[in-house]
């Protein structure tokens, strides 16, 4: 399904994320070769067109939090959350994932976090990881994050370094400052984004050990991306004054307990905050105070369907939540994130009426038609 060499995406109307209007896109292999008004699908021989009319064409979703080897394990064995499988991420509407490993760093490892990623690349997405677990000192491969982050080409950070939680082991400010030390220069000698991306819980300490690292350090404010901003008012509050200060934010899908993903754009938008610095991520395939007791990565494009909706933000705005803002949070940019010559042909089309799946392009080749996903996983 989907193996001609060029497709051709035609009367959609296109968000680079931007609002370009109607526009036809070329993908040649895996790239987008051209957005113009118009491309005339006989120049070509081997060419799949694909007819987008009354739909909104967008990039493929970036999200930034994923528990691809499974999170959970609070509740004892029986409560380890099994491995992700490449149709959930897909139906999704999501290209491209960051695979993080979370609570269980004892039957749970960084190794088998890096297999996990490298399967779901050669099964069709693009796949990145973050080295570490919730602890500190936290967990690597080769014994030091900067090595990780160096060597481990996958590796493009660390995380998700828990505060302010029960479950962490309440990191002083001088193990943060080592593990931003190590991120910060892994991220250069690797030419990655290096970025220190922490769980924040609900405890009484809120952000505040991450506001005294800033405050007593040199570290760039952006390489650091907490997480699960929106879980309660108080720290939701700290999130403004951190994208205020020049900081990223990423707000949590599903969240229940504290604001949803389309009340926290709302206030974020009337506080008329940089939304540039502001991400969204499912926290897929962790654990969850659901029925399943897993939060469900389609909960991310639920969330977004209901921003659009319900908050004065429009499209655009929203989308970039999920496409351009951690695209260039996480130094991928323009190559994902964006529809232009030249980037990744990992390409999202959304029905207009009811914002569901018409078409999903990862890596240029066909993956969701109508909701449901072409491509499997090898054991699906």
């Amino acid at each position: 399904m989907g193996g001609a060499l060029f497709k051709l995406l035609k009367n959609g109307r296109c968000f680079t994320p931007d609002d370009i209007g109607q526009k036809d896109i070329l993908v040649v292999h895996d790239k987008i070769c051209a957005v113009k008004d118009q491309v005339k699908p006989e120049k070509f021989e081997d060419i799949e067109v694909i007819d987008c009319s009354g739909c909104l064409v967008c990039p493929g979703i970036i999200d930034q939090h994923v528990h691809i080897t499974g999170g959970g394990g609070e509740q004892g064995p029986i409560s380890r959350i099994p491995e992700i499988m490449l149709s959930e991420i897909i139906e999704a509407g999501v290209t491209t994932v960051v695979g993080v490993l979370g609570f269980d760093s004892i039957t749970r490892s960084i190794a088998g976090l890096l297999a996990k990623a490298r399967a779901l690349e050669a099964e069709g997405i693009t796949t990145y990881i973050y080295t570490g677990s919730y602890g500190s000192p936290t967990e690597t491969l080769t014994g030091r994050v900067l090595t990780d982050i160096v060597l481990l080409d996958k590796v493009i950070g660390v995380g998700e370094v828990a505060i302010a939680d029960y479950r962490s082991n309440h990191p002083s400010l001088e193990d943060l400052r080592t593990l931003a030390s190590e991120a910060n220069a892994g991220g250069m000698l690797g030419g990655k984004a290096g970025i220190l991306h922490l769980h924040l819980g609900d405890g009484k300490e809120v952000m505040e050990s991450l506001f005294r690292l800033i405050n007593e350090s040199d570290f760039p404010v952006e390489m650091f991306v907490p997480t699960h901003i929106n879980r309660n008012p108080k720290l939701f509050n700290q999130g403004i004054e951190l994208l205020q200060r020049g900081g990223n934010i990423d707000l949590t899908a599903g969240e229940t307990a504290g604001f949803s993903v389309a009340e926290a754009l709302s206030i974020l938008h009337e506080k008329n905050v940089n939304l540039e610095k502001v991400t969204v991520s499912s926290d897929g395939n962790g654990s969850a105070p659901n029925e399943s007791g897993i939060s469900r990565m389609d909960q991310l494009l639920q969330d977004i369907r209901n921003s659009i909706r319900e908050s004065k933000l429009g499209f655009a705005a929203v989308m970039k939540t999920v496409t351009a803002n951690p695209a260039k949070v996480l130094k991928l940019y323009p190559q994902k994130g964006c529809i232009e010559p030249g980037s990744d042909a990992d390409i999202l089309v959304l029905k207009e009426d009811d914002l569901s799946i018409f078409r999903l392009l990862a890596k240029g080749q066909v993956a969701v038609m109508e909701q449901q996903a072409v491509k499997k996983g090898k054991y699906e």
